[in-house]
């Protein structure tokens, strides 16, 4: 997911809400015999409203096979290709967990370390907040991003750059949500405490532990945390509704006036690609590509990251839903999430004009990720339809599965 749960239960609720039965399957034996199939549901994803789309799916089998399909009135922005760079949201969280776990497997860290021991006086109750929790969400702290302030930067309405201890602050100067260790409740805050933590126990900085102990040893050239809100030339745009049409689709709750900074395009979007990005740091600030983080997936899962025990500790879950114990599951940033062809292991991630879902199998053998150049534009019925069909489309094409023909059941996202 995601950069806020407000955004994310838009999506949510709207893709359920718009789900019927999968109709019969059509048999696919590699990711290149559904490239056709795939293209169709890229299609039809931009034709409900997606202003663009990359897919990109590996069968550990075959070369992957790549999609990628754009509005026509995006064009004159940026024309879409399959290397293109991407703000991944709340996958960052993924690999901010995974440097923490390295920490931990060299004992310089520990899960069970209390935040008041890396973070003193910065976290209210933290000597009861451990960084298992923290990477669990199950700390209970207050999600900065449904502060005021906070969601005014998000959406690129204030410029001022924040840091991330002014984010931390302004999510611990709420009340906690519950008792620590209670029970589940997905919070960016605290992947910004750990992003803290992690720059006290190395001494480096965030983005350079990124470059140091990922990027560089996958050879991912084109994934980093930025030092600016300034857009590269291969980065693709990313579009949200106008004022007028984001208004409908906002949730209850959401400050009055909340909208999109950005210049016009099309008919009722605005781009939002130069926005201010401060507000995502360690909780969703990475930039790569669907090449680079399959890389990142396959490494990870195969174990060739972190020893089998920190791994195992990651895949560690607690139910997203406590009525459903035996459906999506988060572990230590990384979530389970059961599809109609099977489960899989990823996250999912959303900033200002991006949306994307990186998944693999079991193994990391088998890759897929779907990038959307918006979040809300998705929030409509038929959009979020479409879109749906094609994640869980792209997952069957990657586990070598009946690809669906429609719309199906889709599984939560953050």
């Amino acid at each position: 997911m995601a950069l806020t749960t407000m955004l994310a239960t838009t999506l949510t609720a709207c893709g359920a809400a718009s789900a019927t039965p999968a109709p019969a399957p059509t048999s696919t034996s590699s990711p290149a015999s559904a490239r056709g199939p795939l293209a169709a549901f890229a299609r039809k994803a931009v034709d409900a409203g997606a202003p663009g789309v990359i897919v990109r799916v590996d069968d550990g089998r075959h070369p992957a096979t790549t999609v990628t399909d754009q509005a026509g009135w995006t064009t004159a922005d940026h024309r879409l290709s399959e290397s293109d760079e991407f703000r991944m949201g709340s996958n960052t969280k993924t690999m901010v967990a995974t440097l923490v776990m390295q920490l931990v497997a060299e004992h310089r860290l520990a899960l069970t370390d209390p935040v008041e021991q890396w973070l003193p006086g910065l976290v209210p109750n933290g000597r009861a907040i451990t960084v298992r929790m923290l990477l669990n969400h199950t700390s209970g702290l207050f999600n900065y991003l449904y502060d005021p302030a906070v969601l005014a930067a998000y959406t690129g309405r204030d410029t001022r750059h924040w840091t991330p201890e002014e984010l931390l602050a302004a999510g611990t100067a709420h009340p906690p949500q519950f008792a620590p260790g209670s029970r589940f409740s997905y919070s960016n805050t605290n992947y910004i405490a750990l992003g803290l933590i992690l720059q006290r126990a190395t001494g480096h900085s965030l983005a350079d532990l990124i470059q140091q102990r990922i990027a560089r040893p996958l050879h991912l050239r084109h994934t980093y945390l930025p030092s600016s809100p300034a857009a590269g030339p291969r980065l693709a745009h990313g579009y949200e509704p106008d004022a007028a049409h984001l208004a409908p689709l906002l949730p209850p709750g959401t400050p009055p006036g909340t909208s999109f900074a950005g210049p016009h395009r099309g008919a009722a979007d605005v781009d939002t690609t130069a926005g201010n990005q401060s507000t995502l740091w360690a909780a969703g600030g990475i930039v790569s590509t669907a090449g680079d983080w399959a890389r990142f997936d396959t490494a990870l899962l195969s174990g060739k990251l972190l020893p089998a025990a920190q791994l195992a500790e990651m895949r560690t879950t607690v139910p997203e839903d406590p009525a459903a114990p035996n459906g999506d599951g988060y572990g230590l940033g990384l979530r389970k999430v059961v599809f109609p062809c099977g489960t899989v292991w990823g996250h999912d991630g959303q900033a200002a004009g991006y949306s994307s879902e990186t998944y693999t199998d079991p193994t990391g053998k088998r890759t897929v990720a779907v990038l959307t150049s918006t979040v809300f534009d998705l929030a409509r019925p038929r959009a979020a339809a479409a879109h749906q069909a094609l994640v869980n489309a792209a997952v069957c094409a990657m586990l070598d599965k009946r690809l669906p023909t429609g719309p199906s059941p889709s599984p939560t996202t953050r």
